[in-house]
């Protein structure tokens, strides 16, 4: 199976949600970022949480099957990987 994309930190340090999906996996990351200074991302305070759900269904219409928060780095993006990986 191949490895569950995920963008950059950067993408979740500008506030991006981010959804994808794998067959009938879906998931859906959404960042909590704490800023630093009024340019400058506090990525020590700032995390990304995620769930996952299947089906055909969109977010709204789903039920979330898990759910779990990464600290905003590399290693909570690796670890958010895995756990998506998983679960698939």
């Amino acid at each position: 199976m191949e490895e569950i994309f995920i963008p950059t930190l950067h993408t979740f340090a500008m506030k991006n949600p981010f959804t994808g999906s794998c067959g009938a996996f879906r998931f859906r990351i959404v960042p909590e970022v704490e800023m630093a200074t009024a340019k400058e991302v506090d990525f020590e305070k700032s995390q990304i949480h995620a769930e996952f759900w299947h089906g055909p269904f969109c977010y709204e219409k789903s039920e979330m099957e898990g759910n779990a928060t990464f600290p905003m780095s590399e290693e909570g993006r690796t670890a958010l990987i895995k756990w998506l990986m998983d679960n698939v």
